[in-house]
């Protein structure tokens, strides 16, 4: 009888060193990237105004690729860049025999989704807005479950093409395309 007691106890302490173990702590780059200017990606919509060229002002999508498809010079890459970036690159290839000119303008017309996991009222993907934090997400998503881990939650992030995973308090802020994962608490 001590025996299984002991193996028991065991037990339990291997399970919680093993949901220990899979911790790993926010990576510094996760906070850094929500003071850097926002980069597009696939699921971004933008408004892009060629002062004067009403046939060239228009709104356009980021594809899969990366890519948004424009009038005249056709595939313009827009997936990494900021607004600021993708500007110059449509002004230069305007320039390159289209326009003499041209005065480009971007901005932001919906940001790719969100998507919020686990023990939530109905996870799913849902549009991001600028202010967005990880408990207003939750909200948005039915609201914790009743076995739901309210203290912290997994988001996982591209940043700068790298895909990372950190562990955050609900009060802190989301980016477009960030996936919410809420962990099922143990006890």
């Amino acid at each position: 009888m001590k025996s299984l007691a002991v193996l028991f106890s065991a037990l339990v302490v291997a399970s919680a060193l093993a949901g220990c173990s899979s911790y790993r702590p926010t990576p510094a780059a996760f906070h850094e990237v929500l003071d850097q200017p926002y980069r597009l990606g696939a699921g971004d919509r933008i408004r892009v105004t060629v002062f004067e060229q009403e046939g060239l002002t228009n709104t356009y999508s980021v594809d899969q690729s990366g890519y948004i498809s424009f009038p005249l010079v056709g595939a313009v890459p827009a997936r990494g860049h900021t607004a600021q970036q993708l500007e110059a690159e449509i002004a230069a290839k305007l320039r390159q025999g289209y326009l003499r000119d041209p005065d480009v303008s971007i901005e932001m017309d919906r940001y790719r989704p969100i998507f919020v996991m686990g023990e939530v009222g109905a996870a799913g993907q849902y549009s991001y807005v600028p202010g967005l934090t990880v408990q207003k997400s939750i909200a948005i998503a039915g609201g914790f479950s009743a076995r739901a881990n309210q203290e912290s939650v997994d988001i996982t992030r591209d940043i700068n093409g790298k895909v990372m995973t950190g562990r955050v308090r609900t009060s802190d802020p989301l980016m477009p395309g960030d996936t919410v994962y809420v962990r099922e608490r143990l006890f």
